[in-house]
């Protein structure tokens, strides 16, 4: 193998798992450290800079930081249920417990002349007007409802996300000299361009719930609802009560937040009718384990037939029993078991079975083209349409993801709007902004916390259930007080903290291998990579992370560290007598929208540069 570049931002990068995974590409570590510190405003404003939305992100986000945790690899005392550090959650300690931020939030510069124009208050939109405000930007937004937030504010219930959360988060960008223009619905892309914007954003979401076309659908219509907009109605105060038989079809978060909330406006009997198996069911986890400890059962395998109804009244469902079945490329497909259907009593169904874009109000011959799906052609890294001043992002984009895939995007299009309005090609993305610093501070010292926890997952306390249950805008979690999120905190591995060999430095006296906890490194001949992972002390079998490879050393062999499962403990780095070894702090910053992402620095007439 060749010697590893260290020197390549992407290496250490995809060591730090948290932030790899994480869209946005927060530095999770860095935060985390921040909180054990009780550094509260400045674990938010690290997280505002990425993720825009701490508060609302750590009541909501879909976690896709936690399953690539390396905690969960490593953790021995639970090898049964191995469990990522809390990061949603102390994500959330940062914004309860910080001090008055406002101070902190960007300083906007004068203006520069442009107009940029976004279509939905969603966090895709805000996230642009967020980037691009402080620049010099006039960024407008437009949206249906009277508020900011999209479908932050519509579709999550108040038991997840207090709606104070969402004002303060959404009143930080609009703080930044942002337009909002609510309850001003967008109805023709044509005369929206027509209006002179030298950029526009689309980020309206996917606002169109997936009906369900079974027989008794039209005559019962009246007790059956599409999930998301049923949610909007309950949000805005429209609905106030349920029947006390509800079925939930879906097996997806808003068919969770469904369940729920029927739950909480007087549903008794609420269930959730899945046609897939329970462990393939879109749900994160922790959704499924919420709605389940509020006592809805989830029955999987269950395809819809029939709405049973008396003279237009809803009185039940019936369902096909299926199993399921696997060709031999995996793939999946539900045959009947041949048992009786099933029925089910109810007095409402929720239809949560799923979300697609709706563009009406795009005509189709303004430019913007789309694909057979219904969704605008565009190109990944930049989000721009087939228009080149037209960008999009969100679920808007590619279809429904989630939160913080939203965040991302917006990151991005700010990035592609800043260079276009500069002259320059949208398709150049700036490389993030890195270093490596030494954290020692002594011959044995380090300027982090190496002493690794052995402490299990800590549970965020919830409201007693008497009271959750009565009320739907009763936050359902506490979240953690100063004293556990210390000690969740302390469970982080500082995965960002990286072990750096410096091989003219090392006399090949193995102390560091033999110190090592995880056996994490060998000495040994040089080899082709699949045959030299079989032969290290420990086999390195996750191929997904790169081995860290030294150059030649004095006897001829070469140092092999598996990253896979290093606790980053520093012991390697404290037995070294040469110091060979060194624990460094590894920062990846992405680059915002700005200078920093240009590359030409004269810019066209009446933009700065």
């Amino acid at each position: 193998m060749q010697r590893t570049n260290i020197a390549n931002p992407a290496y250490f990068h995809k060591v730090v798992d948290c932030q790899y995974a994480c869209p946005a590409h927060t530095p999770v570590p860095e935060y985390i450290r921040l909180i054990a510190q009780r550094r509260y405003g400045d674990a938010y404003m690290i997280n505002w800079v990425s993720n825009v939305f701490p508060g609302i992100l750590g009541r909501t986000c879909d976690r896709p930081c936690e399953p690539a945790c390396r905690r969960g690899r490593v953790e021995e005392s639970n090898a049964q249920d191995p469990e990522p550090v809390a990061i949603c959650r102390l994500k959330r300690v940062a914004a309860d417990m910080k001090e008055d931020v406002r101070a902190r939030m960007p300083k906007v510069e004068p203006r520069n002349g442009k107009r940029v124009a976004c279509v939905g208050a969603g966090p895709a939109s805000l996230t642009v007007a967020r980037d691009l405000a402080p620049l010099g930007y006039e960024v407008t937004v437009f949206d249906g409802e009277p508020k900011a937030g999209g479908f932050i504010r519509t579709q999550i219930p108040r038991f997840r996300l207090p709606e104070s959360v969402i004002d303060e988060e959404t009143g930080y960008i609009l703080d930044l000299g942002v337009k909002f223009r609510g309850g001003e619905r967008i109805d023709s892309m044509k005369a929206l361009m027509d209006e002179g914007w030298d950029a526009i954003f689309v980020g309206c979401g996917a606002p169109r719930g997936r009906d369900l076309d079974v027989p008794g659908r039209q005559e019962a219509a009246a007790s059956i609802h599409i999930g998301i907009d049923w949610l909007a109605s309950v949000s805005f105060g429209h609905i106030t009560r349920i029947g006390q038989r509800v079925i939930v079809l879906g097996g997806g978060n808003t068919a969770m937040d469904c369940c729920r909330s029927a739950r909480r406006l007087g549903g008794t009997d609420v269930k959730v009718i899945v046609r897939s198996g329970f462990d393939e069911m879109k749900a994160s986890p922790w959704e499924k384990e919420d709605a389940q400890h509020e006592g809805i059962p989830i029955i999987n395998f269950h395809v819809p037939k029939e709405f049973v109804h008396e003279n237009g009244k809803l009185v039940g469902m019936r369902f096909e029993i299926v199993r399921a079945e696997y060709d031999a490329e995996g793939r999946r497909k539900l045959v009947p078991t041949g048992e009786d259907d099933a029925f089910f009593e109810c007095d409402e169904v929720l239809v949560a079975v799923g979300q697609e874009n709706a563009f009406p109000w795009i005509e189709r011959d303004c430019g913007i083209e789309f694909d057979k799906w219904g969704l605008p052609r565009l190109d990944r890294s930049s989000l721009q349409s087939t228009v080149p001043r037209v960008f999009f992002g969100g679920d808007a984009a590619f279809g429904p993801k989630n939160i913080i895939e939203a965040v991302a995007h917006g990151h991005e299009a700010a990035v592609s709007i800043d260079k276009l309005l500069h002259g320059e090609p949208v398709t150049h993305r700036p490389a993030p902004m890195t270093n490596l610093v030494s954290q020692k501070m002594g011959i044995h010292e380090w300027s982090y916390d190496n002493d690794t926890s052995n402490d299990l997952r800590y549970r965020v306390p919830w409201e007693k259930a008497e009271r959750a249950l009565a009320s739907i805008r009763v936050e359902v979690e506490l979240g953690f007080d100063a004293a556990t999120a210390f000690k969740e905190a302390q469970r982080c591995l500082n995965c960002d903290v990286q072990t750096v060999f410096t091989e003219a430095a090392c006399i090949e006296c193995d102390a560091c291998v033999d110190i090592c906890p995880m056996d994490c490194i060998t000495f040994t001949a040089n080899g082709e990579e699949a045959e030299l992972r079989t032969r290290l002390k420990a086999p390195a079998l996750n191929l997904a992370q790169d081995l860290y490879v030294s150059g030649g050393l004095k006897t001829g062999r070469v140092m092999v560290k598996d990253e896979d499962v290093c606790l980053h403990c520093g012991l390697c780095a404290e037995r070294c007598p040469t110091g060979a070894w060194d624990m460094q702090k590894f920062l990846l910053k992405t680059t915002p929208a700005g200078p920093g992402a240009r590359e030409k620095r004269v810019a066209p007439q009446g933009v700065p540069a």
